[in-house]
């Protein structure tokens, strides 16, 4: 019996006739056939084994589609994913360089620069004026507090390198006499009485400047172009 059922199955595996598919369906019904009855009990007939090709053939035309199908669907994913990473870089580069070489809009807090500038006044601060050094006596400016680098103030601009400045502080009696370095200038608020300025901590460094106050956009009624210094002290 079991030289028999090797024949049999030698026959089915060496014919080329029968596709793989075929061969192994009929190899599980031959052992099947043979453990469970102990004989060959069944057959299978030439429109059975067509069957068989056929449901074999849109087997794999289907897995074939299939898996196609979820190529392109994960293709088309990952496309979209990297074109909004690819778009996200790109304006991000756009805005960092525009609000690091161009300007940017800035809203003001604080009563140093009252009347010119109160709380809640929103401004834009152009940086062309300070990459090609045209930041000049009376200008208002955005620079980097010297006491606390991750503030910003907004001052006006008393002097430049080489000036000689005759300032006084909010408590003094009279005024002294002062000189700004080279690469520095002189910081003042247009409210004196209410304002941390070069009378507190000196010139300041020209790199500390971020931009230069070209105009008021908030509020409405306001918008326009900064107004000149309200207090009338001469410093030469």
């Amino acid at each position: 019996m079991a030289k028999e059922a090797f024949q049999k199955m030698k026959t089915i595996l060496t014919d080329r006739k029968m596709s793989t598919y075929t061969k192994d369906r009929m190899l599980q019904c031959y052992i099947y056939s043979v453990l469970t009855y102990g004989s060959e009990c069944w057959t299978i007939s030439p429109i059975m084994e067509k069957r068989l090709e056929a449901a074999e053939l849109w087997f794999y035309r289907i897995l074939r589609l299939t898996s196609m199908k979820g190529t392109n669907m994960l293709g088309r994913f990952f496309g979209k994913v990297l074109g909004f990473t690819g778009f996200t870089i790109q304006y991000g580069c756009i805005a960092h360089c525009t609000f690091e070489y161009l300007g940017e809009i800035v809203m003001c807090s604080g009563p140093s620069m009252e009347p010119t500038l109160k709380a809640s006044d929103v401004i834009i601060s152009e940086k062309l004026s300070r990459h090609f050094y045209r930041i000049e006596k009376g200008d208002v400016i955005i620079a980097v507090s010297p006491n606390d680098p991750k503030m910003n103030i907004c001052k006006r601009v008393i002097g430049l390198e080489g000036d000689k400045i005759y300032t006084s502080g909010p408590l003094d009696a009279f005024k002294t006499q002062r000189y700004v370095p080279r690469g520095h200038v002189w910081l003042e608020g247009d409210n004196l009485q209410n304002s941390t300025d070069s009378r507190n901590y000196g010139p300041i460094p020209y790199a500390l400047i971020k931009g230069r106050v070209c105009l008021k956009i908030w509020p409405p009624h306001e918008f326009g172009f900064l107004r000149k210094s309200p207090n009338q002290t001469s410093n030469r």
